[in-house]
C-alpha cells in the first residue's frame, strides 16, 4: 500500500541481499545521527564518516539526506498504520481486535525508536508527496479503528461517545511516547506496553463484559 511517490528513490536498479546490507548500513548510522543532532545539523559527509566510506558510496544507494531520513520515518509509519489490518477469515470480535491492534500500534511505535518520533521531532523535513502518502496511511488505520469501535460500542463492548475522538485520543498514548520515552528507562519496552495498552483500553470505554444492549 506504499503510494509511487513515497517509494524509495535510491540510484540501485534491483535490490539484492548485498545492496540490502549496505543500505540498511547507511539508514542505521543516519537513524543514530538524526536522532542525537537532529536532521540540519546532519550531514552525509557525517554518515559516510560513521560508517567508514566515502560521501560517493551513499550518493550510490540514496539520492539525498532528505530520502534517506524519509526512509527511516516511513517504516515506523506502515507499521504503525496497519497495526489495525486484519486478515478477511478473522473473525475475532471487533472489541478483541481493537485491544490487539492498540497493543501491536504501541509496540510498533516501540520497535521503531528512534524514527518513530522524527516526524514529531522534525515534521518541516518532509516533501509533500511523502506526507500524502502518510496521510492515506492514516486515514486507513483511523477508518479501521473507528469501524471496528462503532462495531464494538454495537455489541456492548465499547462505552464512548464521538468515535473519532475517542480514537484519537487513545492513539494519542503512544504519540505522547516521543515526550518521555528513553530506551534505557526503569521500564522495559514489554512493560511500558504492558503499561499503556490498558490505559489505551480505558479511553475507548472497553468493558469488561457484554453490556445488555437496550431494545
Amino acid at each position: 500500500m506504499k503510494p509511487a511517490q513515497a517509494r524509495p528513490r535510491g540510484r540501485q536498479k534491483a535490490d539484492n541481499a548485498q545492496t540490502d546490507e549496505k543500505r540498511e548500513s547507511i539508514l542505521q548510522a543516519a537513524e543514530g545521527l538524526f536522532a542525537r543532532q537532529g536532521y540540519a545539523n546532519t550531514t552525509l559527509a557525517q554518515i559516510a564518516e560513521q560508517l567508514g566510506v566515502t560521501k560517493p558510496f551513499v550518493y550510490y544507494y540514496f539520492h539525498n539526506k532528505q530520502e534517506i531520513f524519509e526512509t527511516l520515518s516511513w517504516r515506523p509509519a506502515v507499521a504503525c498504520f496497519t497495526s489495525m489490518d486484519f486478515p478477511p477469515d478473522d473473525l475475532r470480535p471487533a472489541h478483541v481486535k481493537v485491544c490487539d491492534g492498540i497493543e501491536r500500534l504501541i509496540r510498533a511505535t516501540l520497535a521503531h525508536h528512534p524514527a518513530a518520533f522524527f516526524p514529531y521531532r522534525e515534521p518541516q523535513v518532509y516533501r509533500p508527496a511523502y506526507l500524502a502518502a502518510q496521510k492515506e496511511l492514516a486515514t486507513h488505520f483511523y477508518d479501521q479503528l473507528c469501524a471496528l469501535l462503532e462495531q464494538g460500542r454495537a455489541e456492548g463492548m465499547f462505552d464512548f461517545n464521538e468515535t473519532r475522538i475517542t480514537a484519537l485520543a487513545a492513539c494519542s498514548l503512544p504519540g505522547f511516547l516521543y515526550n518521555w520515552y528513553r530506551p534505557e528507562g526503569r521500564l522495559s519496552p514489554d512493560e511500558v506496553v504492558r503499561e499503556l495498552t490498558p490505559l489505551a483500553w480505558r479511553v475507548l470505554g472497553l468493558r469488561r463484559s457484554r453490556r445488555r444492549l437496550q431494545p
